[in-house]
């Protein structure tokens, strides 16, 4: 084709071909960067608003303690409602979680939220931070007895069950599609400061430190308070478990809580 044109309008070609190419390998480029480029830290002398982020199930009974315990304690805090029955697929719901933190910004005029993910509410909110660029707004990160690395319960579940097993069952076995995606590179990327709080007496997430986030501050509970016995369950409205949660949410660095919180009984 080249050859049945003139030297000149060959030349042009050539030369627009090239331009176009230049712009494409620009626009991928300036793509791949702008998708990649971690968030900046986040505000931490200024909390704004907590949400909290229900488990598999959605149920928010247990979070209420705490969102009661926050408020007296001075901060907006609302527990998020999840989609259906809470056990459709996480990235619904962390649209979900979008739609409410941009509502809590607006409603509050703050720069930032915290956000406490309990149980699958934690792999919830980690979603959120990866799909819809959270990390810019958000200053501090708790998930409590997440299994962030999957429960050999769901996988269990998935075995027996087949198909019949909600999404979010699937997505929480060990090994998922979903969590080996969201696991494959930074595990708590920059914006907000994590800390990942799990207990070894959970008997839902298994193994236990399935709860351990690598790069935020994490220990199990019976680290801090030995003779503590705390299920799943009990993790969101445990005084002692609430206790630790709400010294993570406030001004100074997230840190391993001295033994005197085990007093909060």
């Amino acid at each position: 084709m080249l050859a049945a044109l003139s030297p000149a309008r060959r030349r042009l070609v050539l030369v627009v071909a090239a331009l176009v190419a230049a712009a494409l390998v620009a626009g991928v480029v300036t793509a791949v960067l702008s998708r990649s480029a971690p968030a900046p830290p986040t505000d931490q002398a200024v909390p704004g608003p907590v949400l909290l982020v229900p488990g598999y199930g959605g149920s928010t009974s247990g979070l209420e303690v705490l969102a009661t315990t926050l408020t007296e304690a001075g901060r907006d805090a609302t527990v998020v409602r999840l989609a259906g029955d809470g056990t459709g697929d996480l990235a619904e719901q962390a649209a979900v979680l979008d739609v409410a933190v941009r509502e809590a910004l607006a409603r509050t005029g703050a720069a930032s939220v915290d956000l406490v993910g309990y149980s699958a509410g934690g792999v919830t909110v980690r979603l959120w931070l990866r799909d819809f660029d959270g990390g810019r707004i958000t200053r501090r990160v708790v998930t409590l007895g997440s299994p962030h690395h999957g429960t050999d319960l769901a996988a269990l579940a998935g075995d027996v069950a087949g198909a019949s097993c909600p999404e979010a069952c699937h997505q929480l076995a060990t090994d998922s599609d979903l969590l080996r995606s969201l696991n494959a590179g930074d595990e708590t990327p920059a914006g907000p400061l994590w800390a990942a709080l799990w207990t070894t007496g959970d008997r839902t997430v298994v193994p236990p430190d399935s709860g351990a986030l690598e790069g935020a501050l994490d220990f199990s509970v019976q680290s801090v308070c030995p003779d503590l016995v705390v299920s799943h369950g009990d993790l969101p409205r445990d005084p002692v478990v609430i206790a630790m949660a709400v010294g993570e949410l406030g001004s100074s660095a997230p840190r391993v809580p001295s033994s005197e919180v085990c007093a909060s009984r």
